[in-house]
């Protein structure tokens, strides 16, 4: 089974400072057709104008990825932590009992985009962390990084999740094949470019959910960058 979620059939919201898009229902969105796929329950593409950001909020009991794709994201919370994330980081932070913190765009003239990711945990009621890894282009051009996981393979950012978010770069005419579980579930959002999954054609924006499947195929790319999601159902 494979299914495409268009770019424009998504939630938007307009702050006005921040506009964002939802894949799946998420604060005043709601679609009951789209409320996450296995463990994974939000995607938003975020795009944060210069000199705002989300003010200190609460998170409890969630795995919350956030991957730059351009700009910077200043980010602070209650365990001490404060960095700027910029692309080719991956940020983790594992709320488990409760955290606090904010996130902001100190940039005087540029936007910071980026996909805010939301996971559901394996167990709740964990301690709080965080981890922030940088991942290089050149491991991600033409094939498929691991960038995030449970056990933390390969140098990937570690999550309390049964989860793992692969990262790649594809440009004209490169091909990825990812043997896949037919048991487990996959999406594949498509951040820049074009290219066919499976055969179905897709753009910025677009997202795919696949289930029953022994390969996520990434091919006829153009100029394009892709996050892939292998879930439990």
């Amino acid at each position: 089974m494979i299914e495409v979620r268009p770019s424009l059939e998504r939630g938007h919201a307009d702050h006005g400072w921040l506009k964002s898009a939802h894949t799946f229902s998420f604060a005043n969105y709601y679609d009951p057709q789209w409320m996450g796929w296995g463990n994974l329950r939000v995607i938003n593409e975020d795009r944060i104008a210069p000199g705002t950001g989300f003010g200190t909020h609460p998170h409890r009991d969630m795995e919350i990825v956030s991957y730059v794709i351009s700009g910077a994201l200043a980010h602070r919370d209650n365990m001490n932590n404060g960095a700027s994330i910029v692309p080719g980081e991956v940020q983790r932070m594992s709320a488990g009992t409760g955290v606090t913190h904010s996130e902001f765009n100190h940039a005087e003239d540029e936007t910071t985009h980026f996909l805010q990711i939301w996971i559901e945990p394996d167990e709740m009621g964990i301690q709080p962390s965080y981890e922030q890894k940088f991942f290089d282009n050149t491991n991600k051009q033409g094939q498929l990084s691991l960038l995030v996981s449970k056990d933390g393979a390969q140098g990937s950012v570690k999550i309390n999740a049964d989860a793992k978010i692969y990262g790649s770069l594809l440009s004209d005419g490169d091909e990825v094949r990812l043997p896949f579980n037919p048991n487990r579930l996959a999406w594949v959002q498509v951040i820049k470019g074009t290219l066919r999954v499976n055969r179905q054609s897709v753009q910025a924006g677009d997202g795919v959910k696949l289930a029953q499947v022994s390969e996520v195929h990434l091919h006829d790319a153009k100029e394009a960058e892709i996050l892939v999601f292998d879930l439990k159902p």
